[in-house]
């Protein structure tokens, strides 16, 4: 199966998306040392969720057994979730730092 534009850019917002899970989980580890309490520990467990099934997803891009299926739709479908994860995590991180 050749790898399509879509596939190639939803793996680079895979990547993308773990980077900010990344910063999340860090800061929100940290977060928790300082403060024990159940909201940041329930964010970081979010956060290590999240990160694990980016991890997931980045495998089963490269995958042979393709998780995402054949058809061209479940592509751009796929794409589209990456992105718009990624504008999500993206907002998060931006009032995380703040």
């Amino acid at each position: 199966m050749a790898i399509t534009t879509e596939v190639t850019v939803a793996t680079a917002l895979s990547g993308g998306n773990l980077i900010l899970l990344g910063v999340l989980t860090y800061v929100w580890a940290q977060n928790y040392r300082r403060f024990r309490t159940p909201l940041v520990l329930g964010l970081l467990l979010f956060s290590l969720v999240l990160l694990l099934e980016n991890l997931v997803a980045v495998y089963f891009f490269f995958a042979e057994a393709m998780l995402y299926g054949y058809e061209p739709i479940v592509h751009r479908v796929m794409l589209v979730l990456r992105g718009l994860q990624f504008l999500a995590l993206v907002s998060l991180v931006y009032v995380t730092l703040k």
